[in-house]
């Protein structure tokens, strides 16, 4: 996901865009992170100065042409032809699925990067296809939750690519079955624009049979968790309690720290802080534990993690997803059944506590789409079904009823040595204040962190560039920054 340079180059097109939307975006204030932030929602009120001016620049409720059809927007015309979908090597499952379940609907599947790491590949394809006015797929899928934000508003008169769900063509009933909070990644001034496949709270991930034989007690403090490293480096190194490796690490550990990097307050106000006490104790935190080898700044999705840490990981903060991805994954690191347990993320002294998330990716139905009615087919299938989402997925559902048979089909596994409700109740634990901007921040954080912290320099001494590239991007992007 590293999209800066293609940003930059692409710089003239936004600030000509950014005069119209300007507008469109004083009067139609959304949220594009969750509900719990104070981001505003469309509780602007609109004078009539405004609403002249919004209706000169073309602009609508969906951020594109004021031309609405019956699911507010407007709609292409209609077929019963072949969908394509855009997905990820992971999800190529969903796809499957639904083909077995549904031998009658055709699909053609498209597989892409799913916008991994901040790529914005997801953004850049559909901004071609916008231009060459043609060529958009039905379905997509994205790793991203940032992504709504950007869907949602077309740019100099384009409808936006996402389509609205919540306006009739994805059933209220459905909707409303999706856990508390999961969609408001989706939703932009009160619209829902994607469907959330799983949740990805992190929670404290353990090796019981490991710390059970090393005679560690579980750290419930982050103020523990680096006492833990330090005494794990001394008696057992080679041991870890923790990786930062990849390009969601800000996701995992600053986010938990109530670091205020990312603080979306507006749809083009976000306030950057990253030298604040609570991203300083976090980066800390890290420096000591890369410094002591305790964590790892290897990514665990990397040859060198699986084949150096295969039986070594302790601990292991981290999302949901873990779980299927790494733990029990045959291509990682494969941990025998009766192992691995999920415990409650670590509150600082003091203080209760947060966690972050990791993504969880959402599906995107295209309103360009020809085969509405399949496209819907689909998402809901990926997104409620049973045969994909308790059956086959690695993470727990945003799908209340399935991720309760998620839940217990894991329990019933023998798999983990808990009953995961640590997993479940995290949920309700991420803090508000890290937000869902157009930017992604695995991308600046891959391109400013991680290349320091390979050279040898520590995160704390990295934290003012940080806050500099996620300054610029946002400016590139049109946000006000504070």
């Amino acid at each position: 996901m590293y999209d800066l340079l293609r940003v930059l180059a692409t710089r003239r097109q936004v600030v000509n865009d950014v005069d119209q939307e300007w507008t469109c975006h004083m009067a139609l204030f959304h949220s594009s992170s969750r509900g719990a932030r104070r981001t505003l929602r469309s509780s602007a009120l609109i004078s009539g100065a405004v609403l002249v001016a919004l209706l000169a620049a073309g602009c609508s409720s969906s951020g594109g042409s004021s031309t609405a059809g019956k699911y507010g927007f407007s709609e292409a015309k209609q077929s019963k032809g072949t969908i394509t979908v855009w997905v990820d090597a992971d999800r190529v499952a969903a796809a499957d699925a639904f083909k077995k379940a549904n031998p009658g609907t055709p699909i053609k599947v498209v597989t892409y990067d799913g916008s991994a790491n901040g790529s914005n590949s997801f953004k850049t394809k559909m901004q071609l296809f916008d231009r060459a006015k043609k060529g958009w797929p039905d379905v997509v899928w994205s790793t991203q939750d940032n992504d709504s934000a950007w869907a949602s508003q077309g740019s100099a008169g384009e409808q936006p690519f996402a389509a609205q769900l919540n306006s009739g063509l994805v059933p209220a009933s459905t909707l409303a079955g999706f856990a508390k909070g999961s969609l408001d990644p989706c939703t932009v001034s009160g619209k829902v624009y994607c469907l959330r496949n799983d949740l990805a709270q992190n929670v404290l991930w353990y090796n019981k049979t490991l710390m059970d034989k090393f005679g560690y007690t579980m750290p419930t403090t982050w103020e523990q968790y680096e006492a833990l490293g330090a005494e794990v480096a001394k008696d057992h190194p080679g041991y870890i309690i923790g990786a930062a490796g990849d390009a969601w690490t800000p996701e995992v550990y600053m986010w938990a720290s109530k670091c205020q990097a990312n603080d979306v307050t507006g749809i083009r106000s976000v306030t950057v802080n990253t030298t604040s006490a609570d991203c300083t104790r976090m980066a800390k935190l890290l420096d000591a534990g890369i410094a002591n080898k305790s964590i790892t700044t290897d990514s665990v999705f990397s040859p060198s993690f699986i084949k150096t840490y295969k039986d070594k990981v302790l601990l292991m903060p981290g999302p949901a997803w873990y779980s299927g991805a790494i733990f029990q994954a045959k291509t990682s690191l494969d941990v025998p059944a009766g192992q691995i347990g999920a415990a409650a993320p670590p509150a600082w002294d003091g203080e209760s506590a947060v966690t972050g998330d990791v993504g969880g990716g959402t599906w995107f139905i295209s309103s360009h789409s020809t085969n509405l009615a399949a496209a819907e087919k689909f998402v809901t299938f990926a997104t409620t079904a049973d045969d994909y989402q308790v059956k086959l997925a690695p993470g727990l559902p945003a799908y209340t009823s399935a991720a309760t048979k998620w839940v217990a089909n894991q329990v019933a596994s023998n798999y983990f040595v808990d009953d995961l409700s640590a997993v479940t109740q995290s949920a309700s634990l991420i803090w508000p204040g890290w937000g869902s901007p157009t930017f992604s921040q695995e991308a600046i954080w891959a391109k400013t962190i991680t290349p320091g912290v390979t050279s040898g320099k520590s995160i704390e001494s990295l934290l003012p560039a940080w806050g500099t590239a996620i300054k610029n991007q946002a400016q590139v992007d049109g946000y006000t920054v504070k």
